[in-house]
């Protein structure tokens, strides 16, 4: 296939278009800068929003993974809605002008406050900004695909272990501390129980989601099961064999954090094992 992938400069983006590539199809990878996007994809800097048909703009592709946002960690920053607009109008356009598949990244953040496994129909009541932008972007979209009949997949993440220092995950932010040699670093209880995936398997999956186009609408990508954020974190420190030390309770918890939730993994296993059969 040809595919775009938007935010492809991203820390997501970066390991889609890789996938992509390895996977065999033809990756149009567009963000403001592209400098850390694999060389071997046709790289297009630029501002995802001007130009007036996205679609014949960016060569006509098979299919359109959407990643771009702003301040996705800055989860009450006005962006998210001041966007929000920007994000639909893209959208609409490649629908209308037939784009056949498209699939976008979506966020467990969507979900709000809630205890124990989301499924793809778990209602959804957004506790910050972010969330409830991501939330009416997927409502919004998979209207107009229902009326257009593209196919429409919305890949909600969780919580990505990576050990880059350029992301703005935890994982990343304890890389880069343990590289400027911090000796220590400020953490909550960590006692909340989240799901958390690798970055590489996080990759895979959503590359197999739009590899394919039996399994649609909401998909969660994600390990299935719970685990406390002072265990992962103290395993990635272990693995890594960082020195860093937690700081435990310098940061009160968010009040919106979820004690324990995750992700109902059934679809995405079947995907994977579409995948590797």
């Amino acid at each position: 296939m040809k595919v775009l992938v938007t935010g492809a400069n991203g820390y997501i983006g970066q390991g889609l278009v890789k996938q992509l590539l390895e996977d065999g199809h033809e990756v149009v990878a567009t963000d403001f800068r592209t400098e850390n996007i694999d060389p071997r994809a046709e790289k297009m800097a630029q501002d995802l929003f001007t130009p007036e048909d996205p679609y014949a703009f960016f060569g006509k592709p098979d299919a359109c993974f959407h990643l771009a946002w702003r301040n996705g960690f800055v989860h009450n920053d006005a962006s998210h809605i001041e966007d929000l607009p920007k994000h639909f109008a893209f959208l609409e356009k490649l629908i209308t002008a037939g784009i056949p598949q498209l699939a976008v990244m979506g966020s467990m953040h969507e979900i709000g406050f809630f205890e124990g496994s989301i499924k793809p129909d778990t209602p959804c009541n957004p506790q910050s900004l972010y969330g409830i932008s991501k939330n009416a972007l997927r409502q919004a979209v998979e209207l107009l695909c229902k009326n257009r009949d593209t196919i429409f997949q919305w890949v909600r993440g969780y919580y990505i272990v990576g050990h880059s220092e350029y992301g703005s995950s935890i994982f990343s932010k304890i890389t880069a501390a343990e590289k400027r040699g911090d000796r220590e670093f400020p953490f909550t209880m960590g006692q909340n129980q989240w799901d958390f995936i690798d970055y590489d398997r996080f990759c895979e999956m959503l590359a197999a989601v739009i590899e394919q186009k039996e399994y649609r609408g909401i998909i969660n990508a994600c390990s299935g099961y719970p685990e406390k954020l002072a265990t992962r974190v103290e395993n990635f420190i272990k693995e890594n064999g960082y020195s860093i030390v937690l700081k435990y309770g310098a940061f009160p918890d968010r009040p919106y954090d979820s004690k324990a939730v995750w992700g109902d993994d059934s679809v995405i296993r079947k995907v994977m094992e579409k995948r590797e059969a």
